[in-house]
């Protein structure tokens, strides 16, 4: 049995394996039994009974680095990662939203004031008001820029974890795959590919919205692929529904720039960040409501299904190639650190 390792390393923040285990060893220890969805089930929130309704709550913190990048910034990237996790169990219309800032002694204003305004575009286009938060500022050094955190909370009819999938039904990603990741890395290391490589971070309760109208309770799990990327999700759904998954990958949406990129540097889409993409998983019933409900939506336009839950080899997910098939193993860590 491999033993811990006696310090953090970047790895452990960074959505794989690696992370997960560092949470089951240490953070895990926190748990209380709750009337719902709570910390041990490691889902992107909690979900607590009120009532006849359910109260959701989640919290994330950012450290993306550049805090400007092609298609966002560190301002919309956290409002809508906050409104994205509360999208993903079923919440599409949060109650409010809180922002606590730690800034760097020296933190230029005009920066901050830039970073300010889009987190307030982003909080109107999602409907998600910004309704307390906390500032502190750490000394030269301390802290590298800018850290912000947001805790989300929102009143749900019915929750969706990602732990609901059974064999024959189908995954869908909402969109093209590997862009966030993409155009951090293009911009980070100054990499000059051709090609317009932009985030694609977005707040994504109103696609969601539209999916659960459509699809109702055969919509089964959701999850929002950002660090570990489509592959991390994949795994997660996989070992908690108890069932395999096969992706086509013929049927894999990606950007002709992000595929060159990756091919160019050696990395797997499927394994890069995204911050305005949904992996639904639904039963093959409901796929093609849930995805005409999708495609009809700005954010929706690329929307396939790409994969399928199957009774054998539980926890296992398997890249159909269309001239084979092999195992997808799951990422130890993010490619790159400090993505979101």
């Amino acid at each position: 049995m491999e033993k811990p390792a006696a310090r953090i390393g970047l790895k452990h923040g960074s959505g794989g394996r690696a992370m997960r285990q560092l949470i089951e060893d240490v953070f895990l220890t926190l748990a209380s039994p709750v009337d719902g969805i709570g910390l041990s089930a490691l889902d992107d929130g909690a979900a607590i009974r009120v009532g006849d309704r359910w109260l959701v709550i989640t919290t994330d913190s950012h450290v993306v680095h550049p805090i400007f990048f092609p298609g966002g910034d560190i301002g919309r990237l956290s409002v809508s990662g906050t409104v994205n996790d509360l999208a993903m169990m079923g919440a599409t219309e949060p109650l409010g939203l809180t922002c606590a800032v730690v800034l760097e002694e020296g933190f230029p204003r005009a920066d901050l004031e830039r970073v300010v305004a889009s987190m307030r575009e982003t909080a109107r286009e999602a409907n998600a008001p910004i309704v307390t938060g906390d500032t502190k500022v750490m000394g030269k050094g301390e802290v590298d820029g800018i850290v912000l955190n947001t805790t989300g909370v929102a009143l749900a009819e019915r929750v969706v974890s990602d732990a609901g999938l059974r064999a024959g039904d189908l995954v869908i990603v909402t969109g093209t795959i590997g862009d966030h990741g993409m155009a951090i890395m293009s911009r980070r290391h100054d990499l000059r590919l051709e090609g317009d490589l932009c985030s694609d971070v977005a707040p994504l309760n109103g696609l969601v919205r539209e999916a659960l109208r459509a699809g109702g309770e055969d919509v089964v799990a959701m999850k929002d692929p950002t660090r570990g990327g489509v592959a991390g999700v994949l795994h997660e759904m996989a070992a908690k529904g108890k069932v395999g998954i096969v992706i086509d990958e013929t049927a894999l949406p990606v950007r002709d720039e992000v595929r060159a990129a990756g091919e160019m540097i050696g990395i797997d889409p499927l394994l890069v960040a995204n911050e305005g993409k949904a992996v639904i998983g639904v039963r093959a019933r409901s796929a093609d409501k849930v995805l005409a409900a999708l495609r009809a939506h700005p954010l929706g336009a690329s929307a396939t299904v790409i994969a399928t839950a199957i009774g054998e080899r539980p926890g296992a997910v398997i890249l159909d190639t269309g001239f084979g098939k092999r195992m997808l193993a799951e990422p130890e860590g993010e490619l790159l650190p400090r993505i979101c």
